[in-house]
């Protein structure tokens, strides 16, 4: 199974994980500021998503394949430690190798945390509809089953929600295994309890949206990340903006942040 990776600039290393149905060009929006900042940045398709092959079978997209995955393109790159900063999935992926190989992870920048150890699986009936929309429709019949489903957007967030929908969905080579991972990876806990975020020994930043234009990724569930993780710091937009999350340079401040913290302390 090969993934799609992109690698560029020098520096310290920074690794960049998308979320579940996303692609590698989902975390910074295609922004170089962590390369101009003096970064090392790789970024890869999860497996099933982009230009990355399918899993090699249909159940084979839960966390601790994509923790293996992640751990795998490291090896490499020649990483020994790097900077994760996922969004959604990739938060989770990265949050659960920093707690089984904290000695990889010099940086972590958690991005929309969605996951809820004492609320999973939730709403199980959505992602199915959600799956079964794409492998019978296609895009657009994700897009109807997003609409038909998903929390309420407001009308001001609502068109731009539905434009980035259709050309995220619309940029994998393997439409049928994102549909088998949309099935699998809510079905899948990245770790089991709350209280396993007090082991994480990385310098965290959690980068929340507020949830009138991000209702699929809690503001509450950002805040319960940032209040357990030790020392971790809280970053969300300002009231009326559009999330840091989909603002590329915005989030790759915040990230480049992180990243000259982890070279000076490895120094």
């Amino acid at each position: 199974m090969t993934l799609f990776q992109e690698r560029s600039g020098s520096g310290f290393p920074v690794v960049l994980l998308h979320g579940l149905t996303a692609t590698h060009r989902y975390v910074v929006m295609g922004s170089k500021a962590l390369q101009r900042a003096g970064h090392d940045v790789l970024a890869y398709d999860a497996r099933g998503h982009g230009a990355s092959d399918p899993a090699p079978s249909l159940d084979a997209y839960t966390y601790a394949d994509l923790a293996g995955d992640l751990l795998s393109v490291m090896d490499e790159a020649g990483f020994e430690r790097a900077v994760l900063a996922g969004a959604s999935m990739g938060a989770h992926t990265a949050v659960r190798v920093a707690l089984e190989h904290p000695d990889r992870v010099a940086g972590l920048v958690v991005v929309t945390p969605a996951y809820d150890p004492e609320d999973w699986p939730g709403d199980l009936g959505r992602w199915d509809a959600l799956s079964d929309g794409l492998r019978g429709g296609g895009v657009e019949g994700f897009v109807e089953a997003y609409g038909d489903d998903a929390p309420p957007t407001p009308e001001q967030w609502r068109s731009t929600l539905q434009t980035v929908l259709r050309q995220r969905l619309g940029a994998h080579e393997h439409p049928d295994a994102v549909a088998d991972a949309l099935k699998v990876v809510p079905r899948s806990r990245p770790f089991e309890a709350r209280s396993q975020l007090g082991e994480i020994t990385a310098p965290t930043v959690v980068v929340a949206g507020r949830d009138e234009p991000d209702p699929g990724h809690p503001l509450a569930i950002g805040k319960l990340y940032a209040s357990l993780i030790p020392g971790a710091r809280l970053v969300v937009e300002e009231e009326g903006q559009s999330p840091i999350a989909w603002q590329g340079g915005q989030l790759s401040k915040v990230i480049a942040a992180v990243a000259a913290e982890a070279a000076a302390a490895s120094a």
